[in-house]
């Protein structure tokens, strides 16, 4: 589907809405191939496979590369949930201004539907919610990637986000891979920017890790939407075989996101479009 400048220009301007409604931390959180660049709990019971042979490892040293959308044949999508957690967010918590970041009945809702996942977590938010961290691990369906520590820009002016100093960005992910990885389950080297903001010195940080940045090609501006349905229009409007949607698991921030997932799921089979976890659909290429 070919997109008109209106709806890109809708696009942009819902994604630069819901990213810096969820930097400020407000009562409402919890090709050809898309590709550009250079080629907690306890663990779980067997152990973890090396960094390098997870999905998305690339070679430590590299400029990561960058995938914004798989193959456009098939018929293959990826839905992508973002678990953002910021300092602000963590004080509403604590104040009582805000009851939750996590939504669970996103998680019941795929988990009673049998449909794949990944989950871009950030460090602050598997901290404060390891039993739903767990939970994410156990599903064989689900699998975990990278989201930054506590969802700070690596640009400066990064939809009001702040910034992780240069000097330690590559710590910054790295340690949010030490708080997930205990977790088990089906881990990954996918790495997602907070506001998918970076520049080079932001890739240049993340060459010693060997990762693959994933970003998207539909936004379904579910942080601050006030109803499900333009949540479910957006993605439906958008989404074809090979597409990277991204949504969010962070309830207070995204209080629509789980009503408007049934719909979205029936209207991805109506189009014939089959939701994949990230490392199915980027193994196509």
């Amino acid at each position: 589907m070919v997109r008109t400048p209106r709806l890109l220009l809708l696009a942009a301007s819902v994604l630069a809405l819901a990213l810096s409604a969820c930097a400020r931390g407000a009562t409402a959180d919890p090709g050809g191939f898309g590709r550009s660049g250079a080629s907690a709990s306890p663990a779980s019971p067997t152990p973890s496979p090396s960094p390098s042979a997870l999905p998305g490892a690339t070679r430590a040293g590299l400029r990561p590369p960058v995938v914004t959308n798989g193959p456009r044949t098939g018929n293959k999508v990826a839905l992508t949930f973002d678990a953002d957690m910021t300092d602000s967010m963590l004080f509403n918590l604590a104040s009582g201004r805000v009851k939750s970041y996590a939504n669970i009945k996103v998680i019941d809702i795929l988990e009673s539907r049998q449909v794949p996942a990944t989950f871009f977590l950030t460090g602050e938010w598997a901290e404060r919610y390891p039993d739903v961290a767990r939970r994410l691990a156990a599903d064989p369906r689900f699998e975990l990637g990278n989201h930054s520590y506590k969802h700070q820009g690596f640009t400066p002016n990064c939809y009001q986000l702040g910034q992780v100093p240069p000097n330690l960005m590559t710590e910054d992910v790295a340690r949010t891979f030490r708080v997930i990885e205990p977790f088990g389950g089906h881990q990954t080297r996918y790495f997602r920017f907070p506001g998918g903001c970076h520049d080079e010195a932001a890739l240049a940080a993340l060459a010693p890790l060997g990762v693959t940045v994933i970003q998207w090609d539909v936004v379904s501006g579910d942080p601050f939407a006030t109803a499900a349905a333009p949540i479910v229009h957006a993605v439906l409007s958008q989404v074809k075989a090979g597409s990277i949607v991204v949504l969010h698991v962070t309830e207070a921030n995204a209080q629509y996101t789980d009503e408007a997932l049934p719909p979205i799921l029936d209207g991805l089979r109506a189009k014939g479009l089959q939701p994949v976890t990230l490392s199915e659909l980027l193994s196509q290429q």
